[in-house]
């Protein structure tokens, strides 16, 4: 990669998040702290905002924005397989959600690269089995709750086939078994619990924060279940 993609790429990365640390910029390019100095500099020479808080690390101040970026045909081809894989393992909630950025992701490729990106998706094809069941369209809503910390309250069968009304506080969720988990404090257990979402009978968000001061992180969970 030539210095001008590396900027390039290096910006990218910081108005991908809050804050981006020094560290995770030199591994995720495989370049010295160093390189990461001179290239924040050369960054702020050409008039990017960039601003360090310490214990934190590096922010592009709010209000500037990099205009579009052409995706390499790598790169659009990876976000098709991955929008195509969606098909199977999401609802349809997301999956709306993910067409829509496909279509923004494509309107930016040059028209030949956007011709591939057509036929690719014709090309690619997902087994969906008739037991797969997509009639649970909470995913959306699961992940908004996760980001804005606002309780749940669901209404669930366990494996016993019993019924409960439960609000949790959701902290994550993870997919295995073959299908999505919601790790949440259930304030009905007093406890953190692992709900299937295909076990969601009924599920709203109430609209009320987070009455629980603090919460395991979803990797804390996972380590306290060894």
């Amino acid at each position: 990669m030539n210095r001008i993609d590396r900027l390039i790429s290096v910006l990218t990365t910081l108005q991908s998040k809050k804050f981006v640390t020094a560290d995770y910029i030199a591994e995720k390019y495989e370049i010295s702290i160093r390189t990461v100095y001179r290239d924040i500099k050369a960054l702020g020479e050409i008039g990017v905002p960039i601003d360090y808080e310490p214990q934190k690390g590096y922010t592009v101040l709010q209000g500037f924005f990099l205009p579009p970026v052409l995706l390499t045909s790598d790169e659009a081809n990876a976000l098709i397989m991955i929008s195509k894989l969606s098909e199977r393992y999401t609802d349809k909630t997301i999956q709306k959600n993910v067409s829509n950025a496909i279509d923004k992701i494509k309107s930016v490729l040059q028209y030949s690269e956007k011709e591939k990106a057509d036929l690719l998706q014709k090309k690619i094809g997902i087994y969906i089995s008739p037991e797969t069941d997509h009639s649970k369209d909470y995913l959306t809503i699961i992940q908004n709750a996760i980001v804005d910390k606002q309780i749940l309250k669901i209404s669930y069968l366990n494996n016993l086939n019993k019924a409960s009304e439960r609000e949790i506080e959701p902290i994550g969720m993870s997919f295995y078994t073959n299908q999505w988990h919601l790790i949440a404090w259930c304030w009905e257990r007093n406890e953190y619990r692992d709900f299937k979402v295909l076990q969601i009978q009924e599920l709203r968000n109430i609209g009320l924060p987070f009455r629980k001061e603090s919460h395991f992180t979803l990797e804390e969970y996972i380590n306290s279940l060894t």
